[in-house]
């Protein structure tokens, strides 16, 4: 990937907040007019390093605001010790959590066996009855 310049890395970040590529370009520092501006940006969101980029801030943004299961399990924890940031968590809440916390744990497997009631019957021909003796 080619290096950004300074105002294409600003245009950059500002289009990933806004997704409005002409205020991006003008808040990055091109003093232009609008339509200039609309021009202008566009073409910039077809260079392959702005794209790559935007892609790799984007994944990077993905990453951090999807929680993992570790991240999960401690709210439920905090919910469970019924203070989650200050305010206390009701006692129906604090049970699902702690139902949640056994679930992510194996605690509840329900094993379900099914037992099968078909008959096979085997005919088997006389020639087969004589062969076999």
């Amino acid at each position: 990937m080619q290096k950004l310049s300074e105002k294409q890395r600003k245009f950059a970040d500002y289009y990933i907040q806004s997704g409005n590529a002409a205020e991006s370009y003008k808040k990055a520092g091109y003093k232009v007019n609008e339509a200039t501006a609309r021009a202008n940006s566009s073409r910039m969101l077809t260079n392959a390093s702005i794209i790559e980029y935007i892609k790799s801030v984007n994944e990077t943004l993905s990453n951090c605001r999807i929680a993992d299961m570790e991240e999960v399990k401690n709210f439920w924890s905090e919910v469970l010790r019924g203070d989650v940031n200050g305010e206390k968590v009701q006692l129906r809440d604090r049970i699902k959590a702690s139902e949640l916390i056994a679930k992510s744990n194996g605690a509840f497997i329900t094993k379900i066996e099914e037992l099968d009631s078909r008959e096979i019957i085997i005919t088997m021909s006389d020639e087969l009855k004589d062969w076999g003796g």
